[in-house]
């Protein structure tokens, strides 16, 4: 599966301002980007970092001023995806350093007050059909509501609120895995089902590798609008704080974002 992406960014900073860009798909083993291009405004300081996992890259722009960026990729998508039912959890215990970060608290996905919950609704299940059952349950019960959460929105807020957007939808199912023991992370995408065209966030989690010993990342999205043979994956983080599309040191204010994915 091929896809065609498009994205645009634009800023204005009232002032000089340090902003941190995360728009560019990665290169994976199961994700191939054949051609793409980034252009920056001339005249601002570029520079260009590894990503949280070093998965991907960000960018470093010193902007003043209006200021556009936009992002062209073709990328093709390679990802066998199993069904998540036939899944086994990995034992904690089993687990490499990397992979058991993602057990823990985060800013936006704080367990403990999920572990009663997650226990009661979902406890007598295991691995990857405890994660369907749990992605079926946001599905269920929340109701997708563009401007419902800010900055500040949590997984809790967003449990007892029962509304958000990708994002929030996320943030919870990370948030259910990781108080069941599955270690689970944010992932923004791009996927071309998204309604409306923007950039999309999904959860993975660590299940049985069915091709061979230990484990491996499985997408999961609670939203139900990407599919994971047809999700071109940004970045990756403990939540949304570690992979915003957009991260501004200084007094910048996005205006507007374009994004187009389209298959073939």
């Amino acid at each position: 599966m091929k896809l065609h992406i498009s994205a645009r960014v634009a800023i204005h900073a009232s002032a000089p301002a340090d902003l941190l860009l995360q728009l560019e798909v990665a290169s994976l083993p199961d994700q191939r980007v054949i051609s793409a291009t980034t252009s920056l405004p001339r005249n601002h300081h570029c520079n260009r970092v590894a990503s949280h996992d070093g998965l991907g890259e960000r960018v470093w722009l010193h902007a003043e001023g209006d200021c556009t960026v936009e992002y062209r990729a073709m990328v093709a998508i390679e990802r066998q995806v199993p069904p998540l039912e036939t899944l086994a959890a990995v034992p904690p215990h089993r687990l490499c350093g990397d992979v058991t970060q993602y057990l823990f608290d985060s800013r936006y996905c704080q367990i403990d007050p999920m572990h009663g919950f997650v226990a009661e609704h979902f406890g007598t299940l295991q691995g990857g059909a405890k994660v369907q059952a749990m992605r079926d349950w946001i599905a269920e019960h929340f109701d997708y509501v563009p401007g419902a959460s800010n900055a500040h929105t949590t997984a809790l807020d967003s449990f007892v609120e029962r509304r958000g957007i990708c994002r929030d939808y996320a943030h919870v199912l990370v948030t259910f895995a990781r108080a069941a023991a599955i270690p689970a992370r944010f992932v923004s995408c791009y996927s071309p089902q998204v309604d409306p065209p923007d950039f999309h966030a999904v959860a993975q989690v660590w299940l049985a590798d069915p091709q061979g010993d230990g484990g491996a990342w499985q997408i999961v999205d609670a939203t139900g609008m990407a599919d994971p043979a047809q999700t071109a994956i940004i970045g990756v983080g403990r939540d949304a704080a570690d992979v915003s599309f957009l991260t501004s040191y200084g007094p910048a204010w996005f205006e507007r974002a374009e994004v187009k994915v389209v298959p073939g």
